[in-house]
């Protein structure tokens, strides 16, 4: 059995992902957020709130008889407030990077803690953004907690070599433009708050949106493949 824990399963590309793994029995899904959408015998759903780290930090792994596979996908994710530094709710500041950054952090160490000493294949794929890697204007909470998750995974990536454990892998992926409900968000924003907001309804016009299944499946292929590279992007 291939054992799957993955965050912000309840709706866009999270669901997405659950979906398409769902089509193989051999799957089993821990699906972490905070509201319910999925009922599979093979999917046990497990409510916690990202946005409360110190929650996160009990969280527990399980170690299955005879699993062939764990793999953790950090998917969830919040554009955060779209606004000009000085006109942020530093509230929103704080969830932004909870659920980006500190979150997936923290259940990444846990991963890492309860399957080093394990000779099962172990793999950490992390939903970053391009965002991460260029600047845009009132973007600046979540640019920055992708970016932190791009080096994050590097850092880890180069941490494994000294636990000597070679079933480990991370990836950090772009999955581009996706038509979820972030950029529901984002096309709400005001032209005053985000200059570029046009062209993000523009994208949803001309359909230019990726289609949540086509990159779902895009990741669950990174996650077959042997590719070695940790950052990564589906457009290339």
């Amino acid at each position: 059995m291939n054992i799957f824990y993955i965050t912000g399963t309840s709706k866009g590309l999270g669901k997405a992902i659950c979906n398409l793994l769902l089509q193989d029995e051999n799957n089993f899904i821990y699906g972490i957020s905070r509201n319910n959408t999925i009922k599979h015998k093979n999917y046990k759903h497990i409510t916690l709130d990202l946005s409360k780290p110190y929650n996160i930090t009990e969280f527990k792994f399980d170690t299955i008889n005879n699993a062939e596979s764990y793999t953790l996908i950090n998917n969830a994710g919040i554009i955060g407030d779209i606004k000009h530094i000085g006109n942020i709710n530093n509230k929103k500041i704080i969830d932004t990077y909870n659920i980006n950054i500190v979150s997936p952090s923290i259940l990444i160490n846990n991963f890492v803690k309860t399957y080093k000493d394990t000779d099962v294949k172990s793999t950490i794929l992390n939903i970053s953004s391009g965002a991460g890697r260029h600047s845009i204007e009132s973007w600046s909470s979540y640019c920055a907690s992708k970016s932190a998750m791009d080096m994050f995974s590097l850092v880890v990536n180069d941490d494994f070599y000294f636990l000597r454990n070679k079933n480990f892998r991370i990836f950090s992926v772009a999955p581009g433009i996706v038509d979820t409900p972030m950029q529901d968000d984002i096309r709400l924003a005001d032209n005053s708050d985000f200059s570029a907001v046009d062209n993000f309804k523009n994208y949803k016009r001309q359909n230019l949106l990726s289609s949540p299944d086509k990159v779902a499946q895009q990741l669950i292929d990174i996650i077959s493949s042997d590719n070695d590279k940790i950052i990564l992007d589906v457009r290339d």
